[in-house]
């Protein structure tokens, strides 16, 4: 079984206080606050994290699908929208909007969208976020001239 790692240390209070994260060996090492949290200041949060991280496991969970069905994706960008919202005392992730582009030689738009479906369904991270409203839009792009 694989085991990934990151680390969060939080110091002081909840609106005072600061913290930092750090992803795995280091790809990633930043700070937060409440007010890059919850308000517009400046860092970075979790909610961030999840949609970098159900952003890439379902552009590779999408070209898995593509490559079972014998299509030949160049490229698969993915954008997570976490939406975030006060509820009571505190604060819950209210959903997540995918939107996808693939460029995918010899595939039409409508199977194109039944295969992002798919990888939505079966993306680890979207498994593991089932309790959240996940929303995907998909469209398929023109592959760049040469």
């Amino acid at each position: 079984m694989l085991v990934r790692t990151s680390t969060a240390v939080w110091e002081g209070g909840l609106i005072n206080g600061k913290g930092k994260m750090k992803v795995g060996k280091g790809a990633f090492d930043g700070s937060y606050t409440f007010a890059s949290r919850f308000e517009t200041g400046a860092g970075t949060n979790p909610e961030e994290l999840i949609g970098a991280a159900h952003a890439g496991c379902f552009s590779m969970a999408l070209a898995l699908m593509l490559d079972q069905e014998g299509y030949k994706p160049e490229r698969t960008a993915t954008a997570a929208r976490v939406k975030v919202d006060k509820v009571g005392d505190g604060y819950r992730i209210m959903g997540i909007d995918l939107e996808t582009e693939g460029v995918v030689p010899e595939i039409d738009e409508a199977r194109f969208r039944e295969k992002a479906e798919v990888a939505k369904k079966g993306c680890p991270v979207s498994v593991a976020l089932a309790s959240v409203d996940i929303r995907l839009e998909a469209r398929l792009a023109k592959a760049k001239a040469a």
